[in-house]
């Protein structure tokens, strides 16, 4: 574009004569290169507007005259001025790139990759941010193989921002040593709302959805106060189990009459268990409508479970016509039959 449009302004200028006084609008040339390209790209362009320039000015005459020298000095002063700020620029976008693939650490270490298979179970993934430039938030989730169970995680955090990422950097800490110590689901909650106790201030909390399936065909669940699960059995029929009572969430249990109660429910060969946080079924459509979740199962049909998954995020996404407005976190589990030796 810079060249195009400096080649432009020096054809209209040598058809038209001094009359215009089109001369000053060479400078557009660096001026467009100081926005797109490096420094030494717009000084060069911004020395080819000033040869230009000269040459125009001394075809129409204007030389003769101050206002030939006025030209000249816009073109060398936007010629600097583009300098700087593609410096500027280019400084912002290394600095940039650097918090990038420090978030990107972040992100590996706080949400590691889950296994593909687990037990009985095949596994996929999916975190979509809220905001494009993010890689983190605060929506979280684990999976631990403990013996001949799996046990996994889904949360919700709270706020926004750096404070989030720092409480669930909390909460699946300890997930991830309960979860290999604690001898049922119930302890490892316990475990997670002391150490949340002891970290979280200002009434800071985590809605979060424990689970644990065994070798028995089931799947036990302690509710502190998340969406409850989608299960879609092999013969279609959908449903999300959900407890007698809520518990409340992480953080909070200390002003609980009661504690939390499991409660199970069948899952077997050929079922599928959806664990996601409220990104996704509060995700509006232009007219106000939230996600249909429920209506939704036909694209988890795929034999692939992370094609599945996709499937489902990309409906997900075309279902708000735009970004979402809160993270949306998507664990997709499926119960195959286990191999023989």
């Amino acid at each position: 574009m810079p060249w195009a449009v400096m080649a432009l302004v020096a054809v209209v200028d040598a058809a038209t004569g001094p009359d215009i006084g089109l001369l000053p609008l060479v400078s557009l040339g660096p001026a467009f290169a100081g926005l797109a390209g490096g420094w030494r790209r717009t000084a060069l362009i911004g020395t080819v507007a000033l040869v230009l320039g000269c040459a125009l000015g001394m075809y129409d005459g204007l030389f003769a005259e101050r206002r030939g020298y006025a030209a000249l000095g816009a073109v060398a002063g936007v010629t600097a001025a583009g300098v700087v700020a593609a410096v500027t620029r280019r400084r912002r976008e290394a600095e940039l790139a650097g918090v990038r693939s420090i978030a990107e650490a972040a992100q590996r270490v706080l949400l590691r990759p889950v296994p593909r298979s687990a037990g009985p179970l095949r596994i996929a993934v999916s975190y979509t941010s809220a905001v494009a430039e993010a890689r983190i938030g605060g929506d979280l989730y684990e999976v631990a193989a403990v013996g001949d169970k799996v046990r996994v995680i889904v949360g919700d955090v709270q706020g926004k921002g750096l404070e989030a990422v720092e409480t669930a950097a909390v909460v699946l800490g300890a997930f991830r040593e309960a979860a290999h110590d604690e001898p049922d689901l119930v302890a490892v909650g316990a475990r997670i709302e002391r150490t949340c106790e002891r970290a979280l201030q200002d009434e800071k909390f985590v809605t979060a959805l424990l689970a644990e399936i065994d070798s028995t065909g089931t799947v036990t669940f302690v509710n502190y106060g998340h969406p409850p699960p989608l299960l879609l059995s092999a013969d279609g029929t959908v449903s999300f189990p959900e407890p007698r009572s809520y518990a409340l969430p992480l953080g909070l249990t200390a002003h609980a009459a009661t504690g939390p109660q499991p409660f199970r429910v069948p899952f077997a060969a050929g079922d599928q268990m959806l664990l996601y946080t409220d990104g996704v079924t509060e995700a509006r459509d232009e007219t106000g409508a939230f996600y249909p979740l429920g209506g939704r199962t036909h694209h988890l049909k795929d034999p692939d479970p992370e094609a599945a998954l996709e499937k489902l995020r990309e409906n997900l996404v075309l279902h708000t016509q735009g970004p979402l407005h809160d993270d949306a976190a998507m664990l997709l589990l499926r119960h195959r039959e286990q191999r023989a030796g």
